[in-house]
């Protein structure tokens, strides 16, 4: 990669030195607010903006917090840009930024903006989505606002090549991110195959054993099949005690920041959990719905985005958990570690179970009627320290290929602020 041949200081902390052939000119001499609003109704394709990305909400997506009336909400064109300005102090991971490929209505919550004819919005689009990444929008605004507008936008420090450059630049990321993306492509349809190997490898132990001779009778379960003999199957309910969580208001600052453990449902990701990322206080526990379980408690995340819902997880400490997970207390017949795998095997099927709301949630009743296989004592523990070990290669694999696909991330955004900011010469 090739730097430009004379550079300037930017005046900007995070932008550092530019080309001295740009400008850095504020905001408002690149972009206007988008102050178009649906007031006839005229458009009906809703957008939303999730993961960085501006996309058509379909319409089983429609539920929820629906307005009776989207006469409110902005029209939004191919070019224009969207950002999510609200809630800055307590989410800071998420991607704030959109380009919009689209027509159609997005919520005037967000900021809408719209280049002017001289300046290409995929350029001030890519250095928006710089900043989003080097968390600058953090740092705008004062004192308790959680939210910043326009104002907050028109002297923000945008470095501005000639036009021509603006385009030469898009087109080189174009091509780069695409070539990144394809290398993350491959990486994760790999761990998907590592993972479903893990699953099938998981399954064949739990229901199945692990003597290839042993006499097999049908189990009634479709995900189970055919079983070992010896083996006996029970309803979840029978084998263990199931209870749910709760979370204490978060508008009482003394139920949080105390020393009892809270679990979210991010934190059980098939691992074991000795800490939390919040902590509850007494007056908490006692004042919500929120229980401690103890340690060797299995947890379950019952709802949630994407992936999460069927995950579990094995408390090492004791802890409190919030109403989106379940914990499941076993009795002697079945073993914490083994009904951990159990459920690893089965994850498939239950994220892919549930009622007919819009997250599929599952629900504790539906979790106390699941079956489960149960070997004899020594079996599991045979089991258990089998799965150890088979594991332990695939779980490396597994590893070295998500440090990889973080790092092309990594270096997908590195690029990308590198160019827009003129480090590097596109």
């Amino acid at each position: 990669m090739q730097r430009h041949e004379s550079y300037k200081p930017s005046g900007v902390k995070w932008i550092g030195d530019v080309p001295a052939h740009w400008d850095v000119r504020p905001g408002f001499t690149c972009f206007d607010e988008n102050k178009d609003r649906n007031k006839n109704l005229t458009e009906k394709t809703v957008l939303s903006l999730s993961y960085g990305r501006i996309v058509v909400k379909p319409d089983e997506k429609m539920t929820g917090l629906v307005p009776e009336s989207f006469d409110t909400y902005q029209l939004i064109k191919p070019g224009d840009i969207v950002i999510r300005t609200t809630d800055l102090q307590n989410d800071k991971t998420s991607l704030r930024v959109g380009l919009a490929r689209d027509k159609g209505i997005i919520t005037s919550a967000y900021l809408g903006l719209r280049c002017k004819p001289e300046i290409n919005p995929e350029y001030v689009f890519r250095l928006l989505e710089s900043y989003d990444a080097l968390k600058v929008f953090y740092g705008m605004g004062s004192g308790l606002r959680q939210n910043i507008d326009f104002w907050d936008f028109k002297r923000l420090p945008i470095p501005t090549p000639p036009r021509i450059e603006q385009d030469r630049i898009v087109t080189f990321l174009d091509q780069k991110n695409a070539e990144i993306d394809a290398a993350i492509a491959k990486k994760e349809r790999l761990i998907e195959l590592l993972h479903e190997q893990k699953s099938a490898l998981i399954k064949q132990a739990v229901t199945r054993g692990l003597n290839p001779l042993a006499q097999m009778r049908e189990s009634g379960v479709d995900w189970i099949g055919d079983f070992p003999a010896h083996w006996r199957i029970s309803s979840l309910s029978h084998q263990a005690v199931i209870f749910a969580g709760g979370t204490p208001d978060r508008s009482v600052p003394r139920y949080w920041g105390g020393e009892i453990p809270w679990i979210k449902t991010g934190e059980v990701n098939f691992n074991r959990i000795s800490s939390a990322e919040e902590h509850i206080t007494d007056a908490g526990l006692r004042n919500s719905a929120a229980k401690i379980a103890p340690a060797g408690t299995l947890l379950m995340a019952m709802y949630g985005q994407g992936v999460t819902r069927g995950r579990v997880a094995i408390l090492d400490v004791p802890a409190a958990f919030n109403q989106a997970c379940v914990a499941m207390k076993f009795w002697h017949n079945i073993s914490t570690e083994f009904a951990f795998f159990y459920f690893y095997g089965a994850y498939s099927f239950l994220r892919d179970s549930g009622n007919e709301s819009s997250q599929m949630n599952l629900s504790s009743g539906a979790i106390s009627k699941f079956k489960i296989t149960i070997p004899p004592m020594h079996e599991q523990d045979e089991i258990c320290k089998h799965l150890r070990n088979a594991l332990e290669m695939v779980n490396a694999a597994e590893r070295a290929q998500r440090e990889t696909v973080d790092k092309l991330y990594a270096m997908k955004q590195s690029l990308i602020t590198d160019v827009v900011t003129g480090k590097i010469r596109a």
